[in-house]
């Protein structure tokens, strides 16, 4: 009689059951102190997703539109950091420009999000649709965990994709848990999640299959963090060498390191805790993105206050500046200073620019439809983003950059590792976020990386946050958002390779094939019937 009521409670009420689902579990990557309830947060989603699927009634027009909604609430909940930017006075935008703008942006990215995300529901009504699910019904919790892995990757994909909601990242205070993405990558965490919550549902809607479904749900998570809590304990690798780093933090927001009377303060705040760093003992130090927000070269006033800075301390010294190369292309770009002073020629170029920060696409349309969007960027001129890992040969071994929006590329670090880091670095400015819950996300980012690579990473932002990684994702130095200070520690350059620095995203490959193989064999299997049908 229960289970009876609840069927038909689930299929009345499927939207409060995905909406719920939707913002509970965006309340976890915002919170991650709350993580662990991630994985039972998605339950009323599942719930909403079989019901939706049962219903006869159910067009794939209204699987996308529930999918749709479901998404966007998702996205509009974990984007609420936006807000955070107004004013935009630092862009000479007035206080309705800025409205607009933000509000622009807090509808605007969620809804690129939801575009894509109705597909997710869509896909899954035809699986079911098309009988996928008549013998096996217990392969949907696993195959709408791939489809939502496929939808997470897509996220990387073209100038409209922002992997900034990935699942996983609700669980970056249970670092045990994150392990395994050292084997099949982030991925494979958000697959787990999503299958423990659809097996639970599962357990909740269909009487006879609870045991089992709690069973499989229990066996998967307790796996998992089994694997992960080996993974933690086990000894460091310590074969390479070793280097003691610093990043610093001058807690310069946008609006005055673009002043422009801000050269003076940039030099001295920089030059202040670098000298300090170094009497730490610092061998090498990292400053943010765009420390300074002009065009560096050897000759310039900023690339002679550098050489001479790096001279003084005897440290190797990472600068965030801006970089014309040969043919008058733009780079937001990472300098690398020898202790001897010498300004190397390789530089590191940013390879994934922010649209509408650092670039507009589509610009002609946008300045059309929306000029004030056109005119977002501090910068005079659109940025040229960077296609090479240019890795920058040290001492003590090969050095791989990142610069802030590169480090939720994941792409971007395994290219860097299979050129041959043994140390990854990531220069940051999330200033225009200040302390809001974006900042910690972005940061989580990072540790993903760490823990996906092998690889300390070494991370220093313009307010924060910056920290010194271990490859497990534990932070071995920390400095708050909204202070200024530095921070010394201790890291092993490491050129040993995880499996997913071998593999790549073979999981995502997996999932992918492991859909269409399914979808079009049961659509075969029914074309098959019916023609016999038809025979008969």
């Amino acid at each position: 009689m229960k289970l009876a009521v609840l069927s038909r409670l689930g299929t009345r009420f499927r939207m409060p059951y995905l909406l719920l689902g939707a913002a509970f579990t965006a309340l976890t990557l915002i919170f991650p102190q709350i993580g662990l309830l991630e994985w039972i947060t998605m339950i009323p989603l599942m719930i909403g997703v079989y019901r939706l699927c049962e219903d006869s009634t159910c067009s794939l027009k209204k699987a996308y539109g529930y999918g749709f909604v479901t998404v966007y609430v998702f996205y509009f909940i974990i984007y609420h950091w936006i807000t955070y930017l107004y004013p935009l006075d630092f862009l000479g935008m007035d206080a309705g420009s800025s409205l607009a703008i933000i509000a622009a942006g807090w509808l605007g990215l969620p809804l690129l999000q939801a575009l894509l995300g109705g597909f997710l529901f869509l896909l899954f009504r035809l699986l079911h649709k098309i009988g996928l699910f008549a013998q096996k019904p217990l392969l949907r919790p696993f195959l709408f965990a791939a489809l939502w892995v496929i939808f997470e990757w897509s996220s990387t994909l073209g100038w409209t994709g922002v992997p900034w909601g990935r699942l996983c990242l609700g669980q970056s205070e249970l670092l045990p848990i994150l392990q395994s993405s050292a084997l099949l990558g982030s991925y494979f965490v958000t697959w787990l999640i999503v299958a423990v919550n659809g097996l639970a549902a599962y357990a909740i809607l269909y009487h006879g299959r609870t045991l089992l479904c709690t069973a499989l749900a229990a066996s998967l998570f307790l796996a998992n963090l089994l694997y992960g809590a080996i993974a933690v304990s086990a000894p460091a690798d310590t074969t390479g060498e070793t280097v003691r780093v610093a990043v610093v933090q001058g807690n310069i927001n946008s609006h005055d390191k673009w002043a422009p009377d801000s050269m003076d303060m940039i030099r001295q705040i920089y030059g202040d805790y670098t000298r300090r760093a170094a009497e730490d003992g610092a061998e090498l130090v990292i400053w943010p993105e765009t420390t300074f927000p002009f065009v560096l070269t050897p000759a310039s006033s900023i690339g002679r206050f550098v050489s001479s800075l790096a001279r003084e301390c005897n440290i190797a010294l990472v600068v965030g500046a801006l970089h014309y190369d040969e043919e008058g292309n733009l780079y937001n770009a990472l300098f690398w200073v020898e202790p001897d002073g010498t300004v190397c020629n390789e530089v590191y170029a940013k390879r994934h620019l922010v649209p509408f920060g650092e670039y507009v696409p589509m610009r002609d349309l946008i300045m059309t439809l929306i000029p004030p969007l056109a005119n977002v960027s501090a910068l005079d001129e659109d940025l040229t983003p960077g296609n090479d890992p240019a890795l920058f040969d040290s001492e003590w071994g090969r050095v791989g950059s990142l610069i802030c929006f590169d480090s939720i590329y994941e792409q971007l670090t395994l290219d860097s590792v299979r050129n041959g880091a043994e140390l990854m670095i990531l220069s940051s400015n999330d200033s225009w976020f200040f302390d809001s819950a974006a900042v910690y996300q972005h940061q989580v980012q990072a540790q993903l990386r760490a823990i996906e690579s092998g690889r300390y990473l070494v991370r220093s932002g313009n307010t924060g946050v910056s920290a010194v990684i271990s490859p497990k994702g534990e932070c071995l130095a920390w400095i708050d958002p909204l202070v200024d200070g530095y921070a010394v520690a201790e890291v092993q350059m490491i050129n040993s390779d995880t499996l997913y620095t071998k593999v790549g995203n073979l999981f995502v490959s997996l999932c992918i094939g492991t859909v269409v193989a399914l979808g079009l064999g049961s659509a075969w299997t029914q074309l098959c019937d019916r023609r016999r049908q038809c025979l008969l």
